[in-house]
């Protein structure tokens, strides 16, 4: 069982510290920052740019920990009532009630915003949950290396501990595994831009970007997989 603490971040948001790892859930420089600028700004938003006409999308966190991502996301659905958004992720360590009830992220927002972010760690798991008429949201209790998928996912916020924290994570194996389940066209982000990390990805096929990170960060990682060798050409 992992210890965690409490830090609050260079934004004024909180964050956890896994003290058996000696390693942060956000970025010290600002965790709401962190996860606006990677996965909304250039994971979702840009899905959005790349897909103006679609109804749906299906989305795929490696990583729930504190629910900043998925809560971000269900605050952008509910701007957007006619895409339906299915929300899947992994968390195999779930975080005590009590430590989420200490974090900040949702104490100046109104009160519908508020529920969401307690109705995503309140949700069952293992099975797809409506939250609201336009997000839906499964949870699965179980390891990357374990789980076995099915179908495809449009868009995929891989947020693993960092590459040095959790290397087997971030093996070719493990990328491979997650970006096969990319449907045409789908966006995988992180905020990680490890040389090896792109050079897996570029190898198996993908249209790999090095971004400006977030505060703190000089840099991140979007891939995109496209239809045929030539549209990555």
């Amino acid at each position: 069982m992992s210890a965690l603490q409490i830090l609050e971040t260079g934004d004024g948001s909180y964050t956890l510290l896994n003290t058996n790892l000696d390693e942060t859930y956000h970025s010290r420089h600002g965790a709401l920052r962190e996860s606006k600028h990677v996965f909304i700004q250039h994971g979702l938003q840009h899905w959005l740019e790349l897909h103006p006409s679609d109804t749906a999308i299906k989305i795929l966190e490696i990583g729930l920990g504190t629910g900043l991502n998925a809560w971000l996301t269900m605050l952008e659905a509910d701007k957007l009532p006619h895409i339906q958004f299915q929300y899947t992720t992994l968390e195999p360590y779930p975080i005590a009630e009590e430590i989420l009830q200490q974090l900040n992220y949702i104490q100046s927002e109104p009160q519908k915003q508020q529920a969401y972010f307690k109705a995503i760690h309140q949700a069952d798991e293992n099975q797809m949950v409506a939250l609201t008429s336009n997000f839906s949201l499964e949870k699965w209790p179980i390891e990357l290396q374990s789980v076995k998928f099915s179908g495809h996912y449009d868009l995929i916020y891989f947020d693993a501990f960092a590459p040095n924290k959790q290397p087997e994570l971030w093996e070719k194996p493990i990328i491979e595994k997650v970006t096969n389940l990319l449907s045409s066209e789908g966006i995988w982000v992180t905020y990680s831009a490890k040389g090896q990390l792109k050079r897996d990805l570029k190898s198996l096929s993908l249209q790999v970007e090095t971004l400006p990170g977030p505060p703190g960060k000089a840099e991140m990682v979007r891939a995109v997989k496209f239809k045929t060798e030539k549209d990555i050409l």
